[in-house]
């Protein structure tokens, strides 16, 4: 296992630069406390306009990586109704599909067990669990290619995904 943390330059960008085939990512929480969200989600919470120039860095991963031939995507277990933070990001999930992510949505009461850390799963080989204090706040990733690890992920991903609702759909269905 290989600690990575968010201190390091260009993190996602390396792993996703390395990726070949595929990158998934899934989402358990309700809210995140991330840095770089705080003022686009009080504008949002506010009724301020969207400033989405923030979203850049992640934009040109998405769009990098998906024009290698990288298949983005991920699956959002969330809570109903949602909470305040996964309001705001139906909102921007525009933005991901834009950037080449397939982005599907699971309510919470009918994923069955869901793992209670986040991960991105690269190329069926590697997963990237998030590390995040009592606040949810991202500390960094441990990055393991352990084969029972991998496949649990693997299987975790088929199940969930294979439940999960497409965006448009979601987004029609929730408003």
């Amino acid at each position: 296992m290989l600690l990575r943390l968010n201190d390091e330059p260009d993190l996602w960008g390396s792993l996703f630069a390395e990726c070949e085939r595929s990158a998934f990512h899934l989402e358990t929480l309700d809210a995140y406390a991330v840095a770089s969200e705080s003022e686009p989600l009080r504008r949002f919470l506010n009724g301020e306009p969207a400033d989405t120039r923030w979203f850049d860095p992640w934009r040109t991963v998405m769009e990098d990586s998906t024009g290698r031939g990288v298949s983005v995507s991920r699956v959002r277990v969330v809570t109903q109704p949602l909470t305040d933070y996964r309001r705001w990001l139906l909102t921007l999930t525009p933005e991901n599909i834009g950037a080449g992510e397939d982005i599907r949505y699971l309510p919470r009461h009918l994923a069955g067990e869901v793992p209670t850390e986040d991960f991105w799963l690269f190329d069926d080989l590697r997963v990237a669990f998030h590390v995040r204090d009592a606040d949810h706040r991202g500390l960094g990733l441990v990055v393991t290619t352990d084969p029972g690890l991998v496949r649990y992920c693997v299987e975790t991903r088929d199940r969930l995904w294979s439940q999960a609702t497409r965006f448009d759909e979601y987004a029609g269905s929730s408003r």
